[in-house]
């Protein structure tokens, strides 16, 4: 991480020459990790012909949307959320494994109006080559409705994209991974916006207690905590238990566990017979 290497400068003004040819662009804009770091790139390459564009819904973290329009401000880049609300799509809240088709879908067919009204000629999203080796069916419907993919394209994995963040000095070099909160929901569970809600509750007391990386995956009323292994010793304190417990129950969970494999992307799909 201190030091940037040859092929990742390299692959930088490969991603910039890719986006010049695009002219114009909407970037679909989360304010993690992959989004901000492609935001910026986009915005230093094509200026004010770029917009990005977040979707606010019960499954999206106010914090997360909160530190999208500060970076958009800070940034000087024209900002558009829209209201894509997943449960109001038929099927969605039934949790099928086309999930997050459904859900990509639905909001990139939203962000094509808003890029059609502000000209721009493409939309871009912030997929990387690491998300290539999971299953992720939200890239069948980047691919149907011709989004661009330019981390995948330029071949950026996860720690070239932190990498480079730091270098570009961005606040998001060393964020947490995140993924929508619908996806702590086991296959099949039906989602609801007060579950969603103990999720993301659950999801920000462990981050304001200090700990980097987790998930907390729902199963009916238990809660299964996912942190880094490193952290463990951490968690297992009686005071910071206590806390835990005395809070989560409040969330409305009735069981408490901790996942002894740690924090590992799409756990949920461990499950599936692929």
């Amino acid at each position: 991480m201190e030091q940037i290497t040859r092929e990742q400068m390299e692959k930088l003004e490969h991603l910039k020459s890719y986006l010049k040819e695009l002219h114009s662009a909407a970037v679909a804009f989360s304010s993690g990790v992959d989004s901000t770091f492609l935001l910026k790139a986009a915005a230093d390459t094509l200026g004010d012909k770029v917009i990005a564009v977040t979707a606010k819904s019960c499954s999206f973290p106010k914090r997360e949307l909160d530190e999208a329009i500060v970076f958009c401000k800070r940034e000087g880049i024209r900002h558009y959320v829209c209201e894509s609300e997943e449960l109001n799509i038929e099927g969605f809240a039934q949790n099928p494994k086309t999930r997050c088709y459904l859900c990509k879908k639905e909001l990139f067919e939203k962000i094509r109006i808003i890029a059609d009204e502000n000209q721009m000629e493409h939309i871009v999203e912030g997929s990387n080559l690491d998300d290539n080796g999971d299953y992720r069916p939200g890239l069948l419907a980047v691919e149907e409705l011709g989004i661009k993919s330019p981390l995948r394209e330029c071949r950026f994995t996860k720690a070239d994209i932190r990498a480079l963040s730091k270098y570009l000095k961005l606040p998001t070099w060393e964020k947490q991974s995140f993924a929508c909160l619908s996806s702590r929901f086991v296959y099949g569970e039906t989602i609801t916006e007060e579950k969603l809600g103990m999720v993301d509750k659950a999801e920000q007391l462990l981050l304001d207690m200090g700990f980097h990386q987790v998930r907390v995956r729902i199963h009916g009323r238990m809660a299964r905590i996912e942190i880094d292994s490193k952290e463990f010793e951490k968690l297992i304190k009686a005071e910071t238990r206590g806390k835990i417990i005395e809070k989560f129950k409040d969330y409305g969970f009735s069981y408490i566990t901790m996942d002894l494999m740690g924090y590992r992307t799409g756990s949920m799909n461990e499950t599936l017979d692929l």
